[in-house]
């Protein structure tokens, strides 16, 4: 399946929202809902990185941005999408969480401790959709080829990161009816980190 943005280039629309603020978040579901008369796909991109530090060095308000941007954030989007999702009886959830999920670094504890949450809240909506007609899944890279992570990474061997392309071919797979029976799954996308 090829990625092919540019034939639909002309119909995306974009809108900037907190997503971490239930109500702003269930009224942007709602005007998508207006618009479109349907919500068939809901993917969750947002999320924050902060790392470098034991966990006795961790503020309490970094917990709380990390577990705002990549825990609350999939929350209140799933929360907000799944009654219109489950009254058309289809739909897919789809969450990019992080290879540090399940592979807890040093110095990454409030980080790993937010994907490891947001993996777990998607396997349970999972188990809570079951039946219904609605996928939930979650992605889980490792370091994105992004120039903000080449920048912080400068002596990385960045071939070995997957790109951004990488994972939204991913995402485009998961979204498809050709993923039809792939329900409550953590796909790995590591590249050859």
């Amino acid at each position: 399946m090829k990625l092919a943005a540019d034939s639909h280039s002309s119909s995306l629309e974009g809108r900037q929202v907190d997503v971490t603020d239930e109500a702003e978040t269930a009224h942007f579901i709602d005007e998508v809902l207006s618009l479109h008369g349907a919500l068939d796909v809901l993917v969750n991109t947002v999320g924050g990185y902060t790392g470098g530090m034991k966990l006795w060095e961790i503020t309490t308000k970094t917990l709380e941005q990390m577990l705002a941007l990549n825990l609350r954030s999939g929350f209140t989007l799933a929360r907000a999408a799944m009654p219109a999702m489950l009254k058309a009886g289809r739909g897919s959830i789809i969450n990019i969480a992080s290879k540090a999920a399940i592979d807890h670094g040093a110095g990454a504890a409030a980080y790993s401790a937010s994907k490891a949450a947001a993996v777990a809240l998607m396997d349970s909506l999972a188990a809570d959709a079951m039946g219904s007609g609605v996928r939930v899944n979650s992605i889980l890279p490792s370091i994105i080829d992004t120039p903000a992570n080449r920048a912080a990474m400068p002596q990385a061997d960045f071939a070995t990161w997957p790109k951004p392309e990488d994972i939204a071919q991913v995402i485009l797979f998961l979204s498809s009816e050709h993923a039809k029976t792939i329900h409550g799954a953590a796909v790995p996308v590591y590249g050859n980190a």
